[in-house]
């Protein structure tokens, strides 16, 4: 079965794993900065944490991510664009397929409303046997399921 990572960027990553034998894991990952990191650190250990769960997954044969169009504010775009960076470019460097998928989508894949509220998210995740520990890993989990029931970009 081939591997593949769902991830819903940001400071605290969400992330969905179906590995080789077909098992799910999820988490959310922190990317804060620590106290005395220069400004590329938080992508530095981004970047290190996807090879560990390639290595892990045995490798990913997919990535998809939830593509945002609208941000909070100006420091959610920039952090977020520095993870999609660092993701795609990580992803063209062993040629690892990649896809963003729209956050409505998604939310309608889970919940079938476009606008569906974190709980609505969290609520799909557990009915599907997850607990996620919070709405960060529910949306991975969410865009997972998509991709593994056919979802195409």
């Amino acid at each position: 079965m081939t591997p593949i990572l769902a991830l819903d960027l940001g400071t605290v990553t969400g992330w969905a794993l179906r590995d080789a034998e077909g098992m799910i894991h999820s988490g959310a990952q922190p990317f804060r900065p620590r106290r005395f990191d220069g400004g590329g650190m938080r992508y530095l250990r981004f970047a290190e944490w996807l090879g560990d769960l390639d290595r892990m997954a045995g490798p990913f044969g997919r990535v998809a991510f939830e593509e945002v169009r609208r941000h909070a504010g100006t420091d959610a775009a920039h952090i977020y664009g520095g993870l999609m960076a660092t993701l795609t470019a990580w992803c063209e460097q062993r040629g690892v397929p990649y896809e963003g998928v729209p956050v409505g989508t998604i939310k309608r894949h889970a919940t079938g409303k476009g606008n569906a509220p974190k709980e609505a998210m969290i609520a799909a995740a557990r009915a599907w046997g997850h607990e996620p520990a919070d709405d960060n890993e529910a949306d991975a989990l969410a865009l997972l399921r998509w991709v593994m029931d056919g979802g195409q970009g």
